[in-house]
């Protein structure tokens, strides 16, 4: 695996994938359910300039979708959710209910689906930050709530 460090508005970003271009996780300082750089990878800081140029583009605010090659290989449940999460458009928000019907899952689901959103392994290029509570509230954020409200602020959905 090779990964390289990418600084940002929400600390030190760590991309890491199985080859050049070749994104399987993106992640920041203290996120919860990541792995964190193991000792068998190997740094490649130009391995994934593309993304890291997105990713400038996108905290400038002059970039509202990413087009990166991915490789996130999980079970049926969290393609599902994971593959929901990117029909969330750049500047608006859905519960985690809503999430569940656009992955096709039944209602019930819920818990299960929050389960996957905190497990996306590409934050920010994957909009978990996206995923509001019920009632609007801002809940559950990998990253950390206040990288959660950056981010949404960033994209003018809170003033």
């Amino acid at each position: 695996m090779l990964y390289a460090v990418h600084p940002g508005p929400l600390g030190d970003l760590v991309l890491a994938g199985p080859e050049p271009g070749v994104l399987a996780s993106i992640t920041v300082p203290d996120q919860r359910h990541a792995t964190g750089v193991q000792p068998h990878w190997r740094r490649e800081d130009t391995a994934f300039t593309e993304a890291a140029r997105q990713l400038d583009a996108y905290f400038a605010g002059e970039l509202r979708e990413f087009s990166l090659t991915l490789s996130t290989p999980t079970s049926e449940f969290r393609r599902r959710v994971w593959e929901a999460l990117d029909t969330i458009p750049y500047g608006t928000t859905v519960t985690y209910g809503e999430l569940a019907r656009r992955a096709g899952l039944p209602a019930a689901s819920v818990r299960a689906v929050g389960g996957a959103v905190g497990r996306n392994p590409l934050t920010v290029v994957r909009p978990c930050h996206r995923v509001m509570g019920a009632n609007g509230s801002l809940t559950g954020y990998a990253g950390g709530l206040d990288r959660k409200r950056f981010l949404l602020h960033l994209e003018g959905v809170l003033l």
